[in-house]
């Protein structure tokens, strides 16, 4: 090989942390290797963050070379054999030739290394990333492919190394990461590999929830994880650890001619912006459908599909190990998905308010995924529903130019309400506050003076006289 791929330039100059490290392991007697994702990217031109090195150095051996040269070292993956460091702004993750295979009854891998770069190729998830480069050679950069990784980039075709029931037996995740590179790469999987995952799915119960989570996370973040989504459906790979996805391909009614849900949710996926709470909800938005579904004069009808569908999100993302504060967020979006569609008469400023106080931080991406679930075919039907967004959303300019809306609260405290009514903390001074939080929601800001006289009101007609 005597050029480079131009991404790869950077690495490959005397004085850089790539060939400083090439040089430190060579002078320790071992190999050095470009492999993996960065090998790939190269080709592919796309920037490389991460650079990915193999050496049949042991972690030891590894951590003992970087640590008097690294800016910073890490080790949580050393008993994978892997060590990480930092040198001049580049992230290095250096990793022993190995060959991991998991034990049927195991989440956690049996890690056995190897001492050339062909068995560790082999070992790799997919032929495009089971190419190297050698970083030690005295003749220049020489660039090692022995399955045919190269040729299967240029034919966009995924494959694995070896047999794909070898390699999914190794890392059932790569079957889940199969799709995720379908979407990500535009990539045809091969015939092999889809039959495999239809075969093997059950394996991915032996995969740890956070390793699956991570998986689909990235997955979902593909400028268009379509492909991706219809690849683990139909392997029915999702029923592993999403069965609410497929659940909502929903058979087809010739009398009422509703939509198909799992179509419909793809759609919106793809429509989304490339945010994780944003995809999540525009993956989980009708989960709550088929449970839901029922016939009437009128059609099919999913009546309070959206919040049997949030009780759903919060259980399926709790279970896939979502941080809580992400699985709140979303769960929120997917039980507020159709409040839009409650005011089809126009927007009051009371409508408008309440709308952005139960929104909260998650307006902008509430509008967004209100919009992106229009997904039918009438140009007048959508071209009405973003009228009427395009009119919601300038309402809600008018209202903050005029008033604080993201900062909604009554106009009393709860100090001012307990002395006016002489009352010590407790429900009649919540109640108290709801009452006029709901006066702020309906008529917009007052005066003190004002809120008062309401509050004299209300407190009489409860039967509680005011202390002032």
């Amino acid at each position: 090989m005597t050029a480079v791929p131009a991404r790869l330039e950077r690495f490959f100059r005397p004085d850089s942390p790539t060939q400083q490290l090439a040089g430190r392991l060579r002078a320790a007697g071992h190999r050095a290797y470009l492999v993996g994702g960065s090998v790939r990217d190269a080709l592919l031109d796309r920037e490389i963050t991460d650079v990915d090195v193999a050496t049949d150095a042991r972690p030891d051996s590894i951590e003992a070379i970087v640590r008097p040269w690294a800016d910073a070292v890490w080790l949580q993956g050393r008993r994978f054999g892997t060590v990480g460091c930092e040198k001049d702004g580049e992230t290095f993750e250096i990793t022993t030739f190995r060959a991991d295979v998991y034990r049927p009854e195991s989440r956690k891998p049996e890690v056995s290394f190897s001492d050339d770069i062909h068995t560790d190729l082999s070992r790799r998830d997919f032929t495009v990333n089971a190419m190297a480069i050698d970083l030690v050679t005295d003749d220049g950069p020489e660039f090692v492919d022995p399955h045919s990784g190269l040729e299967d980039l240029v034919s966009h075709r995924l494959r694995t190394p070896l047999a794909p029931e070898e390699s999914f037996a190794d890392d059932p995740l790569r079957m889940l990461r199969a799709a995720r590179f379908v979407a990500t790469l535009r990539f045809e999987p091969d015939l092999g590999i889809v039959r495999s995952i239809e075969e093997m799915r059950s394996r991915l119960a032996i995969v740890s929830a956070e390793r699956v989570r991570d998986e689909l996370s990235k997955l979902l973040l593909a400028p268009d994880p379509s492909p991706g989504l219809w690849m683990i459906a139909r392997t029915g790979l999702a029923d592993e650890f999403l069965p609410e996805l497929n659940a909502m391909q929903l058979e087809q009614d010739p009398v009422h001619h509703h939509k198909d849900v799992l179509a419909h949710t793809i759609a919106v996926v793809a429509k989304t912006k490339p945010l994780l709470r944003l995809r999540l909800a525009a993956l989980l938005h009708d989960i709550g459908k088929p449970r839901t579904r029922g016939f009437g004069p009128q059609g099919v009808t999913f009546h309070h599909h959206e919040v049997v569908g949030a009780r759903m999100t919060r259980e399926r993302l709790s279970a896939l190990r979502y941080p809580g504060d992400l699985v709140d967020d979303v769960t929120k979006l997917v039980e507020l998905h159709l409040r839009f569609h409650t005011y089809r008469m126009g927007w009051t400023d009371s409508a408008v308010r309440r709308y952005v106080r139960d929104a909260g931080d998650l307006l902008d991406d509430l509008n967004e995924l209100t919009r992106s679930d229009c997904t039918t075919r009438d140009a007048r039907k959508a071209s009405a529903l973003a009228r009427r967004m395009d009119e919601l959303e300038r309402r809600i300019a008018e209202l903050r130019e005029q008033e604080e809306l993201r900062k909604l609260r009554p106009a009393l405290d709860g100090n001012q309400v307990m002395k006016f009514l002489g009352l010590a903390p407790g429900p009649d001074v919540g109640r108290a506050l709801a009452f006029l939080l709901e006066l702020r929601l309906d008529e917009g800001p007052m005066s003190e003076e004002d809120a008062y006289a309401r509050l004299a009101a209300w407190a009489a007609a409860q039967g509680i006289r005011p202390a002032v």
